[in-house]
């Protein structure tokens, strides 16, 4: 496996309607890095984000989509999401206060 930082593993947030819904219960949904594993991604929002505690980590990796252009066809690139749910002491992700 490649020599994955803290900060490459979170690369961004996905703001969708379900995301949103989600938020109320302190689950943040993000797109990370396709070797990261849960518990990269639990340090990682942990050191990023100060103040907040992660009680877990859920993952999927999500299949690139089938493109044509004329008739040439290939697929996008394969993506991996985590969904993360903080604990109830712990304080709210501020990138999404906005939102």
């Amino acid at each position: 496996m490649a020599n994955v930082q803290y900060y490459d593993v979170i690369l961004k947030p996905v703001v969708t309607e379900k995301s949103m819904a989600a938020m109320a219960e302190k689950k943040y949904t993000f797109l990370v890095h396709p070797e990261a594993n849960k518990t990269m991604i639990k340090e990682a929002v942990e050191k990023m984000f100060e103040g907040t505690k992660v009680a877990k980590v859920n993952t999927m990796n999500c299949d690139g989509k089938n493109k044509r252009r004329g008739m040439v066809t290939g697929k996008t690139a394969k993506t991996k999401k985590a969904i993360v749910q903080l604990t109830e002491d712990s304080k709210d992700i501020e990138i999404f206060a906005g939102l």
